[in-house]
């Protein structure tokens, strides 16, 4: 079992007592980069998840490991690059290359975009800019290129950052005076890799300091590649002088995967997962499942789990009642109160608790009540409910409500930012 799939499952049987959308939002970048001798090492990208994981998930990962393997597995938490070889910074393993990408009609384009920039960096298409829907494999081609550049220049600095995990080192940069490292690590890259690039709109300081990493690595002629869920101008809060900059390389986009296309990744999936899927189990999952590669690939690991943990066999009652599972996990589909808050605390760049805690600072007051707002405009939440949410009454998220819809009447960029997190919680 590879140990990217240990975790994958220990996930799986935390389910069954942690909400599945907490998981993903501090579970969805750790890696398993060491697992032997009853120990477990666990890779995440910044010292504010491992503090999470460490002091809230830490018991639940050992008990679903013992559940697992009927062993007591210790666990390490670390940071910095020690998953990857001498630098290439928060990049996984060799799963993620172009011989695992599943080629269709949807992503042709950006796919030979992405080749091309790996056999000539800096040389054609800087910057390149992807952008699509979550789950189409974005995050994939950025891995892939890295991987290629890492075997054709081995002396490249290669590194890949999330646009909100940007925005977090930054905080922690200013607020510990070690600008100079954080400078050092972004500005001499030879490949700077930067997904959800939309995560950093509206930020002021953040898209100062990007704004700078990019000229800086642009003119020292190196490569630059972004994604987004979105082209760089309906990023509303994005500033202008980004937009240009983004605008003036080649912009690559990625459209839900065909028919046959998933019937292919499918296939692909099951395959890299060690098992062979049943004909008629591939066509019920690439029907039911049209427009989300990762839902695809969960549906396959799920079906995968089932029936290796549960000894259930592999029919279509067990396919349907997987696809079942993915999609009322996945949050894109279905939009909760914690993904709505989680998105909100990501884009103020706060702790989720805070929104839900009796601080009524400044930096608290506002996303508390944009996330209420939004339950109640995206989920029909009524006010008791919300109020039970957000440990509040009602006529406290009465007032909250009322208060963001003024401040759309008046505030453009009030309406940017809605747009802005309601774009990020549709497509996650």
């Amino acid at each position: 079992m590879a140990n990217q799939q240990i975790l994958d499952m220990a996930l799986k049987q935390m389910e069954q007592t942690i909400n599945p959308v907490t998981l993903t939002a501090w579970f969805d970048d750790a890696e398993v980069t060491a697992f032997e001798a009853s120990h477990l090492t666990l890779h995440v990208p910044n010292e504010f998840k491992k503090e999470i994981i460490d002091s809230r998930f830490i018991g639940p990962l050992k008990a679903a490991l013992k559940t697992l393997f009927d062993d007591d597995i210790e666990v390490s938490i670390v940071t910095g690059n020690v998953t990857s070889p001498p630098e290439m910074v928060g990049v996984p393993n060799d799963v993620y290359t172009f011989d695992h990408f599943i080629v269709g009609s949807s992503n042709k384009f950006a796919h030979a975009a992405a080749t091309a920039v790996s056999k000539k960096p800096a040389v054609v298409y800087n910057p390149l800019f992807i952008y699509g829907q979550s789950g189409l494999g974005k995050t994939h081609l950025l891995y892939s290129i890295a991987h290629e550049l890492r075997g054709t220049h081995p002396s490249f600095k290669i590194v890949y950052v999330k646009g909100e995990d940007f925005t977090n080192e930054l905080v922690t940069s200013i607020q510990e005076g070690d600008m100079q490292n954080f400078r050092e690590k972004y500005r001499t890259a030879d490949l700077l890799l930067l997904d959800d690039i939309q995560f950093i709109a509206g930020k002021e300081r953040t898209q100062e300091e990007f704004f700078h990493t990019f000229n800086t690595i642009y003119e020292a002629n190196r490569q630059i590649v972004l994604t987004s869920d979105r082209p760089p101008k309906e990023i509303n809060t994005l500033e202008d002088r980004l937009r240009t900059r983004f605008e003036m390389g080649l912009l690559a986009d990625i459209q839900p995967p065909d028919y046959e296309t998933r019937l292919a990744i499918i296939k692909s999936k099951a395959e890299q997962y060690g098992y062979t899927l049943p004909p008629n189990i591939v066509h019920i999952i690439a029907d039911a499942i049209q427009s989300n590669v990762r839902q695809l690939e969960g549906t396959v690991q799920k079906i995968k789990a089932m029936h290796e943990l549960m000894e259930l066999p592999i029919t279509p009652e067990l396919a349907y009642r997987a696809i079942e599972e993915v999609k009322t996990e996945s949050p894109g589909l279905n939009p909760t109160p914690q993904l709505i808050m989680q998105a909100v605390a990501n884009f103020y760049c706060i702790p989720v608790e805070q929104i839900t805690s009796n601080k009524r600072s400044k930096d608290t007051v506002q996303p508390r009540q944009v996330s209420m707002y939004l339950v109640r405009n995206l989920l029909g939440y009524s006010l008791p409910e919300i109020g039970k949410i957000f440990s509040r009454d009602h006529s406290t998220v009465l007032h909250a409500i009322d208060k963001i819809k003024n401040q759309m009447k008046t505030s453009t960029e009030m309406n940017d930012i809605l747009k802005t997190l309601t774009d990020n919680i549709r497509s996650q």
